[in-house]
């Protein structure tokens, strides 16, 4: 069975199957659609937050941060759900300062309706559904924290490396997935079909260990 790695892009989501296959599409529903109609996918590995706390900071944030090294601001702490319902910036800041004494990034409230959009959907996803976050997948793999940021040439250059090292490099032709997403959009999808594969081996590495339990039914791990 195939599995696939997601990540957020401008337009909507960009998928690599680990059969080395590009996907898009507006909704992560649309985009689970399209990589299904080419055959099943049974795991999803995804850039986005899973497991949405209503008080303080969840312990996946905190895990990921240290793992990254001097990677740690691409780590963001997850806002509580209140604050990313909250219409305005200003609203959602209010908000999660008061229940848990920290404001939220406008990084953290721009990705609120990707966020929203995995929640909604995760109780008809049907198959294993991964949080991931690339730092971390990427540090995993290359056995510590990568030295440059993605946005670099050099970052670049050192993502695709320990791609091809794990059999994962992208395909030079993604179709609508090349056409609408960023070069680092396409190689933190690729990082996260990594992590998802390594799920379905059963090799997986939860952090923290055991996914923390943030009620109804939720816990929330990061996973590599």
């Amino acid at each position: 069975m195939r599995v696939l790695g997601v990540d957020a892009c401008r337009k909507g989501w960009v998928g690599v199957s680990d059969d080395g296959r590009g996907y898009f599409g507006v909704t992560i529903a649309a985009l689970l659609a399209a990589a299904d109609r080419e055959g099943p996918v049974s795991v999803v590995g995804i850039d986005i937050p899973i497991g949405l706390p209503t008080a303080g900071a969840r312990v996946a944030d905190r895990v990921a941060r240290a793992l990254v090294g001097a990677r740690s601001s691409s780590v963001f702490t997850t806002p509580v759900r209140d604050a990313l319902l909250a219409p305005t910036h200003r609203e959602a800041t209010a908000i999660n300062v008061a229940v848990t004494g920290k404001g939220i990034s406008q990084q953290a409230y721009a990705l609120r309706h990707k966020i929203l959009d995995v929640d909604g959907w995760l109780p008809a996803a049907g198959r294993p559904v991964l949080e991931v976050h690339p730092e971390v997948s990427f540090a995993t793999a290359a056995g510590g924290p990568l030295r440059h940021p993605k946005s670099t040439w050099a970052g670049g250059e050192e993502r695709r490396a320990i791609l091809a090292a794990v059999g994962l490099a992208p395909p030079s032709d993604l179709g609508r997935a090349g056409e609408y997403a960023g070069v680092d959009d396409v190689l933190d999808a690729a990082i996260a079909a990594w992590s998802a594969r390594r799920y379905a081996d059963g090799r997986a590495i939860s952090h923290p260990d055991p996914p923390e339990d943030l009620g109804g039914g939720v816990a929330a791990a990061i996973w590599a």
